[in-house]
């Protein structure tokens, strides 16, 4: 009420909104600070290939671990120790890339299975603090949700279930891939890039290129999945119109910036899930414009009001999406494979 106290809702948010701002004053004037004294380690440019079809994989990911290879030499020269080994392991011949840049923070695209005769496609989109110093950690959440697509398949060809509920495939059950796409400079946690969709704007038509060159090697009748979590949501979320998927989920999301899951304009199913542990849950789903500045993302998608496809993930916290045995992983996994009559709903 006007002349009242304020109500504790409002106070947190005034309490959040002043903490961020001050976080939005240091970071403007520490990251620049910060990325002028570490200068950059130098790569090669990415591999210059025609584009990529089911036939010419082979080729492609040869010439990405070639550039991968390169950019550890160039690394090592430089001095960078940490740069030199993330990419000569990439550069391993067992390792399979639709893209790899060496420049920067780095960008990569791995594959986790055989994509050229795929019926299902996972694209997991990572949230802040995703670079090739941190890969590794990216890497292992594909890793993960491969695991245990191979188990559930196996344990349907052991009992003869698995039929899939959007196709009606029978018990071998659709063929699946996991692309791991690292295609855009990701914000830092401690940062007002974080705070934005600004990050998520460029990103966006990156990702739905991505898409459309994915679609040249798996074809029309693949369904693909983008499992994006974090940060990464707000970037599916920024794609999402005109974005040739079948299912979006969005996991330990802060938020879209769109009001609702038909705002997204888009034809994919949208689901949404939280752990009970996640610290996001405590983040206010609000906008607010700071300076013309829009930050925050808005309605919480895990909330009614937004209209997603809410499911289980348990009781995990922000970095426990795709932890094997988990609850959401299980989901997850059931939602690329299409079974979706299977999923828990919170």
């Amino acid at each position: 009420m006007p002349g009242g106290h304020p109500t504790p809702g409002r106070h947190r948010t005034r309490n959040w909104l002043r903490g961020l701002l001050a976080a939005l004053v240091t970071a403007a004037v520490v990251a620049p600070l910060s990325a002028a004294a570490q200068p950059q380690t130098p790569a090669p440019a990415p591999a210059a290939l025609a584009p990529v079809t089911a036939a010419t994989l082979d080729e492609a990911y040869a010439a990405h671990r070639a550039n991968a290879a390169e950019a550890s030499r160039m690394a090592a020269a430089h001095g960078d120790r940490g740069r030199a080994a993330t990419d000569r392991a990439m550069a391993d011949p067992s390792r399979h890339f639709l893209a790899f840049d060496g420049r920067g923070s780095g960008r990569a695209t791995e594959v986790f299975g055989d994509l050229a005769h795929a019926d299902r496609v996972a694209v997991l989109v990572p949230g802040s603090d995703t670079s090739l110093e941190t890969y590794a950690r990216f890497r292992a959440t594909a890793t993960h949700l491969r695991d245990e697509l191979t188990r559930q398949a196996g344990a349907d060809s052991a009992t003869g279930t698995g039929t899939d509920t959007d196709t009606g495939t029978g018990s071998t059950g659709p063929r699946t891939a996991v692309v791991a796409w690292l295609g855009y400079e990701t914000p830092g946690t401690i940062s007002a890039t974080v705070t934005t969709t600004g990050r998520a704007e460029q990103a966006a038509p990156h990702l739905r290129e991505f898409i459309r060159h994915l679609r040249g090697i798996v074809g029309e009748q693949a369904r693909v999945s983008l499992l994006c979590h974090s940060y990464g949501s707000v970037v599916c979320g920024r794609a999402a119109s005109g974005l040739d998927a079948d299912d979006i989920a969005l996991v330990g999301s802060p938020g879209t910036g769109a009001d609702t899951a038909a705002a997204l304009h888009s034809r994919a199913r949208i689901w949404a899930a939280r752990g009970s542990d996640d610290w996001v849950r405590e983040v206010p789903h609000v906008k607010a414009d700071l300076f013309g500045t829009t930050v925050g993302f808005g309605t919480d998608p895990v909330s009614p009001s937004f209209g997603a496809r809410v499911f289980a993930a348990g009781d995990g916290g922000h970095s426990d999406y795709f932890a094997p045995g988990s609850l959401s992983l299980t989901n997850l996994a059931r939602i690329v494979r299409g079974e979706t009559s299977e999923v828990t709903h919170a």
